[in-house]
């Protein structure tokens, strides 16, 4: 069994401080909104309940494990949710394990307001990790693809300490924006 490396030692401390703060920040920033706030993959955690005190939480999981509210694959269509039901949806470390980014987009797109907002991040420079499957590394303009109908207000990343354009993850708030279609000929991307 392989074990973690030096540098996923020595920077796994910084990744969660960076996760923690991005989180807390943007609860601050969202916190005039209120409304419904569904977690997708929250596992144990409570850094999504805490920081954001003034929205109605539901979770969502594949799995009853950790006991979330509702349980369902967020690349599929969950008939149990309506269209536009959430203001806010957060989806912290989990894209990675989907077999299907682009259809778990699709689907939080659907229950997200329009004008609702998404919180999602994963890493890119970062071992192999559970749960399996580890699938995913998105890069800042694989987000701007994967992301390509919402109006993108942030990409926030960590870069590794001494190797700069491979940041160890990223962490991205986005507006849902049901009027966008954005064909692959429009998509525009930095200059790195």
């Amino acid at each position: 069994m392989a074990t973690p490396s030096q540098f996923d030692n020595d920077t796994f401390s910084l990744a969660r401080q960076h996760l923690a703060d991005f989180v807390t920040a943007t609860a601050r920033r969202l916190s005039a909104h209120g409304g419904r706030l569904l977690e997708v993959g929250p596992q144990e955690r409570s850094l999504v309940r805490e920081s954001f005190t003034n929205f109605a939480v539901d979770t969502f999981d594949i799995v009853d494990t950790y006991k979330p509210t509702l349980v369902g694959d967020i690349t599929k269509h969950n008939d149990f949710i309506a269209d536009s039901t959430y203001d806010c949806v957060v989806c912290m470390e989990v894209i990675e394990h989907t077999l299907n980014p682009f259809e778990a987009v699709k689907e939080i797109r659907r229950i997200l307001k329009d004008g609702g907002h998404l919180l999602i991040s994963a890493p890119l420079n970062w071992r192999i990790h559970g749960p399996i499957p580890d699938c995913w590394r998105i890069t800042e303009h694989g987000w701007k693809a994967l992301l390509r109908d919402f109006d993108i207000e942030t990409i926030d990343s960590l870069e590794s300490p001494g190797r700069e354009l491979f940041p160890i993850r990223y962490n991205v708030l986005a507006k849902c924006n049901k009027e966008k279609r954005v064909e692959d000929h429009e998509l525009a991307f930095r200059y790195i």
